[in-house]
């Protein structure tokens, strides 16, 4: 009977994912917004999550087990890979130039972010005591 009601909860709360994503997809349709649905759904599940509308045990189980697989997720995309043999053969160092190089400007951009953001806060809390 347990295995029965967790059964329930798990696929309720996969229905949840699934209609947030399928939500999402028709919004960027609907609005022909320059952003992928999955992207925009993810932004929609965190600021939903953050406000309080959906509460995190409403989700967690599917979110846990779709984490838990999500390498097999790659699959399809990996062997549809090797349809491209000979263009990664011919441009293969380039693909690898510009993955790293992308992969570099992204981190500088979030470090320089971050150091930014958090002296602005050790700023933010100096006390004074001047009255």
């Amino acid at each position: 009977m347990n295995y029965m009601k967790n059964a329930v909860l798990f696929l309720s709360q996969l229905l949840m994912l699934i209609a947030i994503y399928v939500g999402s997809n028709y919004i960027v349709e609907l609005i022909n917004l320059p952003i992928p649905g999955s992207v925009l759904g993810m932004i929609l599940l965190f600021l939903s999550l953050s406000i309080g509308i959906v509460k995190l045990n409403y989700i967690e189980k599917a979110a846990e087990f779709l984490i838990k697989h999500l390498a097999l997720f790659f699959v399809p995309y990996a062997v549809g890979l090797m349809t491209y043999g000979d263009l990664i053969k011919s441009s293969g160092w380039k693909l690898l130039l510009m993955i790293v190089g992308s992969t570099v400007i992204g981190l500088v951009v979030t470090s320089g972010i971050t150091q930014y953001l958090s002296s602005k806060g050790t700023k933010k809390h100096v006390r004074s005591d001047s009255i």
